[in-house]
């Protein structure tokens, strides 16, 4: 069972741009860019598609997502 753990507010423009960073760094996604209307275009292969994320929140719980994805395989190859 996972728990969600609550947040004090909700994230900022400069926490997802921080995720963002680390994904497309450690190669977890190919590109990730705020768009002027405050929403993110992000995509996870080169000539993938882009998919269009509303704001900071959904670039942090993709990033939860992502690690969930890698701790779930890391345990399963143990």
């Amino acid at each position: 069972m996972d728990a969600q753990i609550a947040r004090p507010s909700a994230p900022s423009t400069a926490e997802a741009a921080a995720w963002a960073d680390v994904l497309v760094r450690r190669r977890l996604l190919h590109a990730a860019i705020l768009a002027p209307t405050g929403q993110w275009l992000v995509q996870h292969e080169p000539d993938g598609p882009v998919r269009v994320l509303a704001g900071p929140a959904d670039v942090v719980e993709l990033a939860a997502a992502i690690q969930h994805c890698i701790r779930k395989t890391r345990s399963r190859n143990r």
